[in-house]
Order: structure tokens, then C-alpha cells, then sequence
């Protein structure tokens, strides 16, 4: 569980970034492992609170396989447009969210949004464009006039940090960096150099 401060700090600088006109302030770069490989790609922030990080996607996709894995993953934020700069790293465990919260976020989605979710056989060969737009209008047709249910094949996942790292830009690269680490039941905190 993410403690209070860490939480209220993670929660500001998101607030900042959103502030500023960045077009993705929800955007992280999720790595993963598998196979020998690392693996990393931006997916989109859909909640935080103190359990942890939340974002959706395609439970057939690469990144799920890799989770399914490998259940340990790293996040990190960045932010170039609030004070110098800002990175914030998370590294922790992954789980996939339960149905009814994917179920509860899925009914928020965009319309669009929610057909590209059944038409994509998400990080799976496309032999042309052409293809997935049949598909995307097949599955149109299939909806049409009717709420979008939430595909079987999608869900949320939450990632549990055990770490997290507040990277703060200085000029003359005299970075600010503030760890904190869960041992046990217990959060630790230390600076390190930049």
C-alpha cells in the first residue's frame, strides 16, 4: 500500500502536469519481461490510489503474455513541460484488476473506443489496413444500436509498487532524487546522488 505522502506527492505532480497543456499527462512507459527480453511501450494512467497504479488493455496483447510471465513490472513518468522536469518511477507487482471494475471503466470509454476493443487481435499480425477496418465496421454492425459490452479478452491491471522514485530536474544537472522502498510493512526513504 502506498503511503499517504507518497501518494499526495504522485497526485500533485500529476495535477501539475495536467495543468500545463501536455497533450498526455497519463501517459507512462510500462516495462516488462519475458523470454529473456525486456520489453516497454506507454500505456495510459486510469487510477491511482493507494493500492496502486491502473490502466487497461487487450489480455491477448504481447504485454499481457509477458505479465502472465513475469508479474513484476516498471512504470515510469515523464514530465518535461512542470519545473525542470519531473520523472516518476514505480517498480512493483502486476495484477490483472477484477471484472467489474473493467466492466465499470469499459462502459466510459468512447464509443470507438470501446468496437476497436473487439475489433483488435491486439500485437497479432495485420496482413493489411484494409483488414482491420472490415473488422472494425463488422463489429459496428454487431453493436449497432446497443450498448457495447466489454470483450472477454479485456481488462484493467493494477501494479503494486514496492518502489517508487521522485526524479526532480535541477539546471547543471544537479538532479533531486527521493526513494522510497517498501520493506516488510514498512516504507523507507533516502535521497540519492543525481
Amino acid at each position: 500500500m502506498l503511503t499517504s505522502e507518497i501518494l499526495d506527492t504522485f497526485r500533485g505532480l500529476l495535477d501539475e502536469a495536467k495543468a500545463s497543456g501536455d497533450r498526455e499527462p497519463t501517459a507512462m512507459n510500462l516495462a516488462t519481461f519475458s523470454e529473456g527480453r525486456l520489453h516497454s511501450r506507454i500505456v495510459l494512467l486510469k487510477g491511482v490510489d493507494e493500492k496502486g497504479l491502473r490502466f487497461f488493455t487487450n489480455y491477448e496483447s504481447a504485454k499481457a503474455n509477458e505479465i502472465a510471465t513475469h508479474p513484476q513490472v516498471a512504470v515510469c513518468f515523464h514530465w518535461k513541460q512542470i519545473r525542470e522536469g519531473i520523472q516518476v518511477r514505480f517498480e512493483g507487482r502486476i495484477s490483472k484488476t477484477g471484472a467489474e471494475e473493467s466492466d465499470a471503466y469499459f462502459a466510459t470509454r468512447p464509443r470507438g473506443s470501446q468496437i476497436g476493443a473487439w475489433a483488435s487481435k491486439q500485437s497479432r499480425e495485420l496482413p493489411d489496413r484494409q483488414t482491420f477496418e472490415e473488422r472494425v465496421a463488422h463489429y459496428e454492425k454487431t453493436f449497432d444500436g446497443r450498448d457495447v459490452p466489454r470483450p472477454p479478452h479485456w481488462g484493467g491491471y493494477l501494479v503494486e509498487p514496492d518502489r517508487v522514485e521522485f526524479w526532480y530536474g535541477a539546471r547543471f544537472r544537479l538532479h533531486e532524487r527521493i526513494v522510497h522502498a517498501e520493506q516488510g510493512t514498512q516504507w523507507t526513504s533516502c535521497m540519492l546522488y543525481p
